[in-house]
This record gives C-alpha cells, sequence and structure tokens, in this order.
C-alpha cells in the first residue's frame, strides 16, 4: 500500500514547499508508531505526520491532531529535546529510494549553524524514523540491533548508514532510450518484473501502470514484444516520469468494491479497470484519506483489548461447553450407580486387572437385556465399583454447582460482549481510559491503574435528531451507568437491544411523547452501537428512565426495568447515516 521510491520524488517536492522554514513548535507521539510536528509558518501553522505503520507508512500534512496520550514516550522526550523551536531546513529524499530526510537547522553559541535531521525510513515492515547528527544516530523509534539484523543496525550512538543504492537506472537522471535498451536485455522476464529490474524507484504498481499505458499486458515476455512495442513502451515510461519532476495534482488511490485501498501513487492511475479510482489535488490529501481507509491510527491499547476480549470470549465459551457436557454427565449418573450394582453383583466371576470391559444380565432389566460396563485394568475389581460408586455421587452431588458455573460463564460471557462491543465505539483516549479501567476494576486486565494527572471526563456521542431532539448513545458500561443513572432526567425516554449487548441511549423528552420518526431514529442508533449492527428486525426494548434499575452489586452496565415497549427495527442506512456524520 505504500508509495514507491518514485512515487515519493513529487511528495519530497510538496512537503518541501509546504514546510521549508517552518518552526518546529511542539512534536507530539499519538501512538507507538507516528509522530506529529506542530510547525509555525508565516501567517499560518501545520501538522505534519509520520507514520511507520507497516501497512501504510506514510509522512505528510494534516488538518487535525490525532489524540495523544497523557504521557509522551521516550522517543518523543528525545524529539522535544533535541527538535523543538528548530526551523526546517528543506525535506529532501534520498536519491529515488523510499526515504525522505527533514534537515532541521538550530542556532549554537557564536551564530554558528546546527544541522540535525529526522530520517524517515517508509519502507514497510522495516519502516523508521531515525534522530541523526553529524552522521550518528541520537535516537530510533524503531531501535534495531544485532539479534534483528546482521547487516544493519540503528542504535543510539551508531553511525547511521544509508540503505545501499539499487544497480539501476535513475530516470530522471538517465535518457528513457538507455533503459529501453536494459529493458531489451531481459529475455524471457516478464515486462512488469524487467520494468522493476531496471528502473529505479518503481514499484509494482508504477511498472504495471507502465505497462497499461504502452498498451502491452503486464506479464508479457520481453521476447515478445517487436520494435512498436518498445517504441510505445518508451512513450509510456516517459509520460510517467514526466509526470514525476513536479506534483501533478492527480494523486490517486484504488479502492475496491469493500472500500478497501488496492494502490496508491502521487500520478493517475489507469490500469486498474474494475475498480474505484479517487483522485486528489495533493499526495498530502491521498496519504490521509488511505490512512483513513486502512485504519493506520489506532488508539492506544484499543488494538490490545480488542485481542484481550476476544481471547477471554473463547475461553469461557470453551469453558461453557465444558460445563454443559459435565451437566449432561450428571444428567446420566443413574447409568453409573447402575454398572456399580451390576458390578458388584457379578464381582466373582471376573479376575482383577484382566477384562477391559464385560457384559452381563441387567439386574433392574425386566426383560434380561445385558449391560457391559467398561474396566480400568490399573484397579480390581472392587476397586472399579467404588470408582462408578464416586463417579455417581460425584455428579449428583455437582449438577447443582454445575448449573450455578455455568450461569455464571453465560453472564461473564454477555459482560465481556457488552465490552467488546464499547471497544468498537470508543473513538477518543478518555473512553478507551475507561474501560482500562473497568477491565483492571472486573480482574480480566492483570495490571495495576497508574495514577495520572486528572484526566477530562469522556462523553457520550451526542446526536440532533431532525426535529431538534438531542439523543445521547454511551460509548462503554461507565459512560452507560453515568448516562442513565446521572444525566437522564426520569422522564426521558431509555432504549436498549434486547438481550444482545450495546449502549444505552437516551432520548430527551422529559415526560413528552416523543414523535414516532424521532423514536424510530434513537431504535436505529441503539441497534447500530449494539453486536446487533447491521442486522435486520433486531428487538429493541424503550421505556422512561425512571423505570430502569440497577441492582445492588451490579457491574458496570448491566440494569433492569420494566413497563418496557418492545420495537422490532431494521435500521435504514439512508436515515441513519446523516446523523452518524454529526460525530464524524
Amino acid at each position: 500500500m505504500s508509495l514507491d521510491g518514485i512515487s515519493m520524488h513529487p511528495l519530497a517536492i510538496e512537503l518541501d514547499r509546504a514546510v521549508a522554514g517552518g518552526r518546529i513548535d511542539r512534536i507530539n507521539q499519538p501512538s507507538k508508531q507516528s509522530i506529529v510536528m506542530s510547525l509555525r509558518l508565516p501567517g499560518k501553522n501545520v501538522l505534519l505526520h509520520i507514520t511507520i505503520n507497516p501497512q501504510n507508512p506514510a509522512m505528510h500534512l494534516i488538518d487535525k491532531a490525532p489524540e495523544n496520550p497523557p504521557e509522551p514516550p521516550m522517543f518523543c522526550m528525545v524529539l522535544r529535546k533535541h527538535l523543538e523551536t528548530g526551523r526546517i531546513a528543506g525535506v529532501r529524499q534520498y536519491g529515488l529510494d523510499r526515504l525522505l530526510m527533514l534537515d532541521i537547522d538550530f542556532l549554537s553559541a557564536g551564530g554558528r549553524i546546527i544541522t540535525k535531521s529526522l530520517v524517515v525510513e517508509l519502507m514497510g515492515k522495516y519502516s523508521n524514523i531515525i534522530l541523526v547528527q553529524d552522521g550518528l544516530i541520537i535516537d530510533a523509534l524503531r531501535k534495531v540491533g544485532t539479534n534483528s539484523s546482521r547487516v544493519r543496525t540503528v542504535l543510539p550512538g551508531d553511525a547511521y548508514v544509508l540503505p545501499p543504492q539499487q544497480d539501476k537506472l535513475n530516470l530522471l537522471e538517465t535518457p528513457i532510450r538507455e533503459a529501453i535498451a536494459a529493458i531489451r536485455t531481459k529475455g524471457d522476464m516478464k515486462l512488469s518484473k524487467a520494468i522493476l529490474d531496471t528502473c529505479l524507484g518503481f514499484g509494482p504498481v508504477t511498472a504495471k501502470e507502465a505497462a497499461y499505458g504502452a498498451g502491452l499486458p503486464a506479464s508479457m515476455a520481453i521476447s515478445q514484444l517487436n520494435e512498436g512495442d518498445f517504441a510505445s513502451l518508451e512513450n509510456a515510461l516517459q509520460e510517467i516520469t514526466d509526470s514525476f519532476r513536479e506534483p501533478c495534482g492527480a494523486a490517486s488511490i484504488v479502492i475496491d468494491k469493500n472500500n478497501k485501498p488496492l494502490a496508491t501513487a502521487s500520478f493517475p492511475l489507469h490500469y486498474f479497470t474494475n475498480e474505484t479510482i479517487l483522485t486528489f489535488p495533493t499526495i498530502s490529501e491521498m496519504l490521509g484519506r488511505a490512512s483513513s481507509l486502512t485504519g493506520s491510527y489506532q488508539i492506544p491499547d484499543k488494538d490490545r483489548f480488542r485481542k484481550l476480549m476476544k481471547n477471554e470470549l473463547n475461553r469461557a465459551e470453551n469453558k461453557v461447553q465444558k460445563l454443559r457436557d459435565d451437566i449432561a454427565a450428571a444428567d446420566n449418573a443413574e447409568e453409573y450407580r447402575i454398572k456399580a450394582d451390576n458390578l458388584m453383583t457379578y464381582q466373582y466371576q471376573f479376575q482383577d486387572r484382566v477384562d477391559a470391559e464385560v457384559t452381563v444380565p441387567n439386574i433392574y432389566s425386566e426383560t434380561g437385556e445385558s449391560i457391559t460396563i467398561r474396566m480400568d485394568q490399573r484397579l480390581s475389581v472392587v476397586e472399579n465399583v467404588q470408582a462408578y460408586y464416586k463417579k455417581y455421587d460425584k455428579l449428583k452431588r455437582g449438577k447443582e454447582l454445575l448449573e450455578q458455573q455455568l450461569q455464571h460463564c453465560l453472564d461473564d460471557i454477555q459482560y465481556m460482549s457488552s465490552i467488546e462491543a464499547s471497544l468498537e465505539s470508543s473513538t477518543r483516549l478518555a473512553e478507551i481510559n475507561d474501560i482500562k479501567a473497568e477491565l483492571i476494576a472486573s480482574g480480566i486486565l492483570r495490571e495495576k491503574p497508574k495514577k495520572h494527572a486528572a484526566e477530562k471526563q469522556s462523553q457520550p456521542f451526542k446526536f440532533t435528531a431532525p426535529d431538534g431532539t438531542q439523543i445521547l448513545v454511551g460509548k462503554n458500561n461507565y459512560q452507560n451507568d453515568r448516562l442513565t443513572f446521572k444525566t437522564a432526567n426520569p422522564g426521558d425516554i431509555w432504549l436498549h437491544t434486547q438481550n444482545i449487548p450495546g449502549s444505552h441511549v437516551i432520548l430527551r423528552c422529559d415526560g413528552d411523547e416523543p414523535a414516532e420518526d424521532t423514536l424510530l431514529l434513537a431504535s436505529y442508533l441503539a441497534v447500530h452501537f449494539s453486536k446487533a449492527q447491521g442486522s435486520s428486525k433486531v428487538p429493541v426494548d424503550y421505556t422512561r428512565a425512571r423505570f430502569v434499575k440497577k441492582p445492588s452489586g451490579a457491574k458496570p452496565g448491566f440494569v433492569i426495568f420494566t413497563n418496557q415497549t418492545t420495537l422490532y427495527v431494521t435500521p435504514e442506512a439512508e436515515v441513519l447515516q446523516p446523523v452518524l456524520l454529526q460525530e464524524a
């Protein structure tokens, strides 16, 4: 998904023009894989976002900064110490590699200018951000030791070593005819592979676009091309190369029918014939959209908690199955007593530790049917009798306890499913912190809560219906409790999906009867922010908030209610989407 080296050439030009001369006011690190630099330029402020997310490593301008953790990570502190108040001298690319450098100048004692460089290597899973001065590494976001790489280490104090240049032709400096001559020598190599093997900085997307522009199949062998084909290829390469000398104002993303990005480029793409192609006036805007489509930015801990809840739910569901098997076995406890009685009756007919199973007439059968009894050959006949009686007694005593454990486990699954649904609704750090506190309090997350400075309390979603009525939606269990028992008035309407984990929804009407369309919209929101999202004919209960109670000692988000009415709704996208955009 990342840009190839030659597509980064116009990106470097675009960024250099946008940020050169800017003063670095503030540096933040919103996630483990990204930093945001706040730059002051004459008459405006800009935000430069750098991410080394393997799915979509990029450097581009953004309009709004992501939220930051309450405590900056160590790498962020190092960058603040070394780079804040500096001025960006320029943005440049190393060769046509996927490597951009920000040169930052400082005025030292005696009027001498010191330059430090922030090296941004945008190379998929090997991406990195490295702070360098006078050829030495000060620090790096990803430290690479000898255990990870025997070729190139990236550690503080090491000399910074540039990636080795590939033995390929730079089409921005080399005549296209020389590249065509080199491609001619590739024999039976496929056309796209031959272009990749010849042209410096070209990735698969650019190589296939060049083949398409020449009217040739990317999989066609070089040996099958004629003179006319090579002439067409020369023109196509020239056209693409010209578009890289300056930003062309038509950066592209290709997305499939599921809105999943397939390719990005700093120039128009044409060889995708069945997919949607979006174009943007700047490469930064294109990269910003690509980042949102791939979900490159993740709120810290959100993905970790998702995995934790998935594992806990799997464990609980496995336990439920085992408990049900044990209960089914307990239901058959009488069989163990019958086997024990029969074995005791016929015990003198058998030798100890000989038979794996025995078959005898069942003393309880009125028709004289036989019964087969499995024997533990490690035990004597008498010990087998005792083992069957013991199993019978254990199952009889344990059934009630097993049923209690099963109900407790089912309650846990419902509770954990509500947390899982809350994670999907959470969009801010404060909300994730609520969930983290809940996980620690419930014992699911075995961590000690960290003491931070007082943080702003998380807030629920706030939507406005077409008639002006306010609808509030909780994003997690703590919010649900606050919303239902502190924010809502007794006459407001409370909604929740029936027996399905999801958000509490409050329709602010304070005793008045809401419009039918507004009540229906609130029920749509209850379905959308629940585990039933995307389903049809979902039951949604609603009642006045005064009829909702919280049992003593109940878990966060758990309530009981009376006087409810049930709606069966299938959310309509044309009604729901305009309202959801209010929180976008």
